[in-house]
C-alpha cells in the first residue's frame, strides 16, 4: 500500500465553537452534513452514504475543540482525520481546521470532497 500524505485545510465558519462541536462530535450532527446517516456504539461510528458504509473509531475528542477519527481500514497505520475548531484570539473568527491523510493520486479529489462537505455544513449553519 502506498504512503498517504497528511494535509490540512482551513475554513472560516460563522458559528460558535459550542454549536460547531455538536455538529462534528455527535452522530445526529454529523449526519446533517458529513454523511447520509451516522450511528455510534461507544467509540465506534458508522458513516453511511448512499450505498457504502465506513466504520471509524473516535480516537480523541475535546469538548468544543476537536474530534479525531480513524477509519477502521487504517487501524494498522497512523492515518486519521481530525476536525478542529480554532478561535482567533484577536478577531474571534472561528475556523474549522481539517487534518486528513490521502494517497497522492487522490489528494486533489479528497480536498474537494472536504470543501463540498464543509460547504454543506456552512449551508446548514446559515454561514455560507
Amino acid at each position: 500500500m502506498s504512503e498517504k500524505i497528511k494535509f490540512e485545510l482551513e475554513f472560516v465558519i460563522h458559528a460558535s465553537p459550542q454549536m460547531l462541536y455538536n455538529y462534528i462530535s455527535t452522530p445526529s450532527g454529523l449526519s446533517e452534513w458529513f454523511a447520509d446517516n451516522v450511528n455510534s456504539r461507544g467509540e465506534k461510528f458508522t458513516f453511511i452514504w448512499d450505498d457504502s458504509e465506513e466504520e471509524a473509531i473516535l480516537l480523541n475528542k475535546k469538548s468544543n475543540e476537536k474530534v479525531r477519527f480513524q477509519w477502521v481500514e487504517d487501524e494498522d497505520d497512523d492515518y486519521y482525520f481530525e476536525i478542529r475548531i480554532q478561535v482567533d484570539e484577536i478577531t474571534k473568527d472561528v475556523s474549522l481546521i481539517i487534518t486528513d491523510h490521502s494517497e497522492e493520486d487522490e489528494l486533489e479529489e479528497n480536498k474537494m470532497l472536504w470543501e463540498n462537505t464543509i460547504s454543506n455544513l456552512k449551508h446548514i449553519l446559515g454561514s455560507a
